[in-house]
């Protein structure tokens, strides 16, 4: 593989999560300079040919435990978290987007929010960090879906319906292994309009924490392709939150993605969140993946800022390594450069636009 670098586009991160959660600004000033702590900040992005990516708002549930903790040994059912109120997860949603958008202010063009593919190829040819908004869990969004509307006039392009708890929307699967993702009831009425609603404003439905009933509602019911922004094979690792080949043979049919998720218990054959794992479980997901999806489906989805990630990477200027041991286990450049940007910015401008 030549030398030069190869760029990536990430599919999820918590890192408005993990800034929203330091009220002295210092994570807020570190995301420019460096060293104060977590997965993304700029000048790690810089070392490891990070361009751009999904930056999730995720409305935090009070008191949760820690996951990593939760997930250090198996077999585990963590019972899913208490459901939301509407007006702190709208005053946490909107308190998240203002700090993505100051990090774009503050940022001097180096970080732009995108709205459309071009956007982000733009942003790539000035050497900019494109960043697109996301929600991850849609609490702060009521039945009416007014602020559904507000939110996409703001920028929101991508939205995953549910985290792992319940809402007004459908449910999420529980954190379990070894489980299937069948638990629990599909979208209700208020989700399938959402599904609808999305489809016509043209933001990205993520499936990444529906179970398997509400995954099959957005299928039946979504005419664009369908994305797991941040997801493995359950096949590779049986956690209720993999996906079967069931659901990756439906979201081949659509021409969709999954991301693969760099979170230690969704890659490990034993689930467990053990930092001491290596490339070679990463590509045996991949691997996988990319024999039920093809080599157009399959690409990147972190999960940085909001997982216990394989040591071996350790933040975003560990990306290298993993592109190199996908080299050494065979892969081209060229499908290498897929799984890194290329898919992603071909199923979000059939999503979203061009």
């Amino acid at each position: 593989m030549p030398t030069d670098p190869i760029l990536v586009f990430d599919g999820h991160n918590d890192t408005l999560l993990r800034l929203y959660g330091d009220p002295t600004g210092q994570a807020f000033e570190g995301f420019f300079t460096g060293g104060a702590g977590g997965h993304i900040d700029l000048p790690s992005a810089r070392a490891g040919h990070l361009g751009g990516g999904l930056f999730a708002i995720f409305p935090p549930s009070p008191r949760e435990a820690s996951l990593s903790d939760a997930m250090a040994a198996a077999p585990y059912a963590l019972p899913l978290p208490e459901p939301l109120d509407w007006a702190g997860a709208a005053r946490a949603t909107i308190e998240m987007a203002a700090i993505l958008f100051r990090l774009e202010a503050r940022s001097g063009g180096a970080f732009r929010v995108c709205r459309s593919a071009a956007e982000i190829e733009a942003a790539r040819a000035a050497g900019a960090f494109a960043a697109v908004l996301h929600i991850e869990g849609a609490e702060a969004i009521a039945a009416d879906l007014a602020m559904l509307d507000v939110l996409h006039a703001a920028g929101l392009r991508s939205l995953g319906p549910v985290w792992s708890r319940p809402n007004i929307f459908g449910h999420g699967v529980p954190m379990r292994f070894p489980s299937s993702p069948a638990i629990g009831d599909g979208l209700t009425e208020a989700g399938k309009a959402l599904v609808r609603r999305c489809n016509a404003l043209r933001i990205l439905v993520d499936l990444s924490h529906l179970n398997e009933a509400g995954f099959d509602d957005v299928a039946r019911l979504s005419d664009a392709p369908l994305v797991a922004t941040h997801c493995n094979a359950h096949a590779v690792t049986p956690h209720s939150r993999n996906l079967t080949d069931r659901q990756l043979d439906a979201i081949r049919a659509s021409g969709g993605l999954v991301g693969l998720n760099f979170a230690t218990g969704f890659l490990r054959p034993d689930g467990c969140m053990n930092e001491e794992t290596g490339f070679d479980a990463m590509l045996r997901h991949l691997d996988h993946l990319l024999s039920r999806l093809g080599e157009d489906g399959v690409a990147l989805g972190s999960d940085f800022d909001g997982a216990l990630i394989p040591k071996a990477i350790g933040s975003a200027a560990g990306l290298p390594a993993l592109l190199a041991a996908m080299a050494e286990a065979g892969y081209g450049r060229a499908l290498v450069e897929k799984i890194a940007w290329g898919n992603w910015l071909s199923v979000l401008r059939r999503t979203f636009g061009a």
